[in-house]
Order: structure tokens, then sequence, then C-alpha cells
């Protein structure tokens, strides 16, 4: 497999572009004035996409829950739930709005619906539930037994019911054990969210040229892609510092974590493809590299079997990837 140099790094970060003074550390001085990155209009195919493809209308998020693939469609907004043993046989749930997010919660996912101001909570058997949540929700999680929620609209978090601002458009919340780490996109820039009894924002550090999905590792790493840069980044936390920057040219944009096989899953948007490195090590090493349907703006994995499932942005289907 084709291996690119990557830059490793010890005690200090390295920021992308020309370094300016309050690029890191006062998180109100990275400013917002970019463009959020979104993934590359795709070009068509050209080569057959890896294993199966199910057919299914524009999808904007995908994950795996206990024994269902759950996928976010745009229209009518609503989530597909596909038994993980009979893939082509699922239940159709529908939303309020368009959502952009899911996020596993046990035998269940979360989905902030922004312009409708709820999260709403589809669980494997079809049911749901919902609460009220202004300021236009984008993300959820459960961090250190709080409840933090996203809000794009109103430009802060809500830990417990405490708003934290600061941050120009909270993108995307991950999860590191009990901390949180929080992606700006106008800023491709992460942030360190301070979730003790006052909670705040803390230190923040540029990612990028484009900054647009994160997920966190079992080494309690944040890793970052930047789509417009063409970079796989990871961030320590507690300090959060930059350790790796490794180069993805192709736009990359979707990302999911194995945690069992220490993969980490990227969809390349400018190349319909989708690419697996292996992150346990002093850098990323690519182990797999398959074409995909067109558009492949999200993916996810199944942790028990490895099997991959890409959703095309464009209508394309669902592509599933091993046995």
């Amino acid at each position: 497999m084709r291996r690119l140099a990557a830059a490793v790094l010890t005690g200090t970060a390295l920021l992308s572009g020309c370094a300016t003074e309050g690029e890191s550390g006062d998180p109100l001085q990275i400013a917002a004035t970019l463009e959020p990155a979104k993934p590359a209009v795709s070009p068509q195919v050209t080569a057959t996409p890896e294993g199966n493809v199910l057919p299914m209308r524009r999808a904007t998020a995908i994950a795996v829950l206990p024994g269902h693939v759950a996928v976010a469609l745009s229209d009518p907004p609503s989530v597909s739930l596909h038994p993980l043993d009979n893939l082509a046989a699922p239940r159709v749930v529908p939303l309020p709005g368009p959502a952009e997010r899911l996020v596993v919660a046990g035998d269940a996912v979360e989905v902030p619906v922004p312009g409708s101001g709820v999260v709403v909570t589809v669980r494997s058997d079809g049911t749901t539930s919902s609460r009220p949540v202004d300021g236009g929700p984008v993300d959820v999680a459960r961090v250190g037994g709080k409840d933090v929620v996203a809000k794009r609209d109103a430009k802060s978090l809500d830990v417990a019911g405490r708003a934290v601002t600061g941050v120009s458009s909270p993108d995307r919340l991950v999860p590191v054990g009990d901390h949180a780490v929080v992606l700006d996109r106008p800023r491709s820039a992460v942030f360190d969210v301070d979730l003790g009894p006052e909670p705040k924002l803390g230190a923040g550090l540029r990612a990028g040229d484009g900054a647009t999905t994160a997920v966190a590792d079992r080494f309690g790493r944040v890793l970052v892609v930047d789509t417009r840069g063409g970079e796989l980044m990871a961030f320590s936390v507690r300090p959060l510092i930059m350790r790796q920057r490794f180069p993805l040219p192709g736009a990359p944009y979707g990302m999911a974590y194995d945690e069992r096989r220490d993969l980490v899953w990227v969809t390349l948007t400018e190349r319909n493809e989708v690419v697996a490195f292996d992150v346990a090590g002093g850098e990323p090493v690519e182990k797999h590299r398959y074409a995909t349907v067109r558009q492949p703006d999200s993916v996810a994995v199944d942790p028990g079997s490895g099997r991959v499932f890409v959703a095309s942005g464009d209508g394309q289907g669902m592509q599933v990837i091993g046995s």
C-alpha cells in the first residue's frame, strides 16, 4: 500500500499555513474568517464500487448501532433502520426536518434536527421520543455524566443546562473519556471544553485550512480531517496538542473509527474512494483503499464484523464492504 510521510509532533503544536499571533491558546483570538469547508462535488464513478450497493435516497449521515445500520435521509427527512442480518428490509422513521448527524446511544441513535429545534431519539425497534432544544442543535454527547448539546445558531454549547460561549460554530462534538473537544468549521479549529462546575471553552488550536469532521480513538486522541487542505491530523487532549499531520489528498470528509482493529476509515469525496489507516503506531499506515459509490459523504463501521458502510450524498445508494 502507498504510504505518505507524516509529520509527528512531540511537544508543540504545528499550525496550518502561516502561523500568526493568536492562532492558538485563547479561543477568542482565533478568528472565524473561513468559509466552512464542504465535501467535494464528486466526479462520475469510473471504477466498480467494492462490495454490494443497496438502492437508497440521498443520505446525510450513517451510524451502526447494535443490530442495525441507521441512515439519515434528506427527502423526505427520515431515518432508515436496516437490520444487519437483512439490510434490504429497512424500517423508515420520519423526522420533523433534515438531520446531518446520528449519535449512537445504546440501542438507539440521537438525531439533532437543527431546523426544528428538537433532538429525536430513534430506537432500534422504530419507536421515537423527542426533546426540545433551541438554538439549532447539530450534535449531542453524554460526557462525564453530563448531557452536552452543540447549538450552531446560538453559537454555544449547552453543558447540563449551562451555556458555554466563545465558539463561532460548534459543528462537531467529540467525547474523549470524561473530556470533550469541539470542532469549529469557520475557524478550522478544535477547542477543549471545560466540563467543570463552571463549564467554559478552553484552549484552541487551528486544524488545517478547512477541518470538517472529527472522531476519537481509543488512545485518547481526536482525529480530524482537513477537507480543504487534504490532511489527517491527530490531537491529544489535556493539554490540547497536535501530534500528527498526515497528507491525505482527495477532499477527505466522512470518518469512522473501528476501535477493535485500530482503523480509521476516511472517504475521499474528490476521488470516490474510501481509505483505512491503522492509527495504533506513531504514524498512520494505509491498510485498505476501495472504490466507492459517487459522493461518499458518510461512512460507518460495524465493530463486530468489521463491515464498512458508505452512504452516498447523491442518492447513489449504500455500499457494503466486507462479509
